[in-house]
């Protein structure tokens, strides 16, 4: 059984089930195969990057390499084949129009960073949201983040759980947040913006106000495997600033279906357009927003 067969079936989307609502077991597959097909782009470049394959963005630390862009291709390929109707949000090159219809957020490359220098914490990350109601958010529908170097698979499905999925021939594992006994106890992680210099909040203060409460802090350099990480339990906590729709949508749905809590810094549910975002456990969260500040 392939990795995105086993992740379906743990969510209960087994082949010649009923399909029901936005989310069928064809669109899981796609998320899923598409999600395999670009980590396997990623590690067959993996270390053999030129230099003319990276280039800047916002500023000389927010890369972009062919890879990314590539991996883009190949995911909106296939998501685009499951499902014609939906719109998709990408990092790269791709944003439709928002018509009401159901949403994808991809980010193909999530730690380009990481992946250009060799350093195995990158994913591929892509989340289906159903579309705002009136005032109410986007509702995150179905999310995955495939780590490709660690060979690890994060899914999550409204209502159906969260599953880790690897390494190896490994049966999928469901997920659940763990709370410590404190937030001394506490393994947490954050980031920081590539324009350090030119926005009012670099994220700084607030890693020392937190830096002495905690066991440990983390900066891995993808958003997408903090969440996943949260999810998995093997985080307590994660907050930042200064995000995009597609560098959250994905983890903070398996956050969610992990029994954990996602917010904005102001403790609100702007988190997914809003920039700022806390997740974790309850508790957690909480005594980081008592110390955290997007402002």
């Amino acid at each position: 059984m392939t990795r995105a067969a086993a992740a379906a079936e743990a969510l209960g989307f087994a082949p010649g089930a009923p399909d029901e609502g936005p989310v069928t077991g064809a669109v899981v597959r796609a998320a899923l195969e598409s999600a395999s097909v670009a980590g396997d782009l990623q590690l067959a470049s993996l270390e053999q990057l030129a230099a003319t394959d990276v280039a800047t963005k916002s500023s000389a630390r927010d890369l972009v390499s062919r890879v990314d862009v590539a991996s883009e291709q190949a995911i909106v390929e296939r998501l685009r084949a499951a499902a014609p109707g939906y719109e998709i949000e990408a990092e790269e090159e791709v944003e439709d129009a928002r018509t009401g219809a159901p949403r994808w957020f991809v980010d193909p490359l999530d730690g380009t960073v990481n992946y250009v220098h060799g350093i195995p914490l990158f994913s591929v990350s892509i989340a289906l949201y159903a579309p705002a109601e009136e005032d109410a958010p986007p509702r995150p529908l179905l999310g995955v983040v495939h780590a490709p170097r660690l060979g690890e698979t994060f899914v999550a499905a409204r209502g159906r759980g969260a599953w880790l999925v690897g390494p190896g021939p490994a049966p999928p594992r469901r997920l659940s947040v763990r709370t410590p006994d404190g937030l001394g106890e506490a393994v947490v992680a954050t980031g920081f913006p590539y324009r350090r210099g030119e926005l009012a909040n670099p994220n700084l203060e607030n890693f020392g106000r937190v830096f002495f409460d905690v066991r440990g802090v983390r900066r891995l350099g993808s958003a997408a495997l903090d969440l996943a990480f949260v999810a998995a339990g093997r985080l307590d906590g994660f907050w930042e600033l200064h995000l995009s729709p597609f560098d959250v949508a994905a983890g903070a749905a398996i956050v969610l279906e992990a029994g954990g809590v996602v917010t904005d810094l102001d403790g609100g549910d702007d988190w997914l357009r809003g920039g700022h975002i806390a997740a974790g456990p309850g508790p957690v969260v909480s005594a980081l927003r008592e110390r955290v500040t997007r402002r």
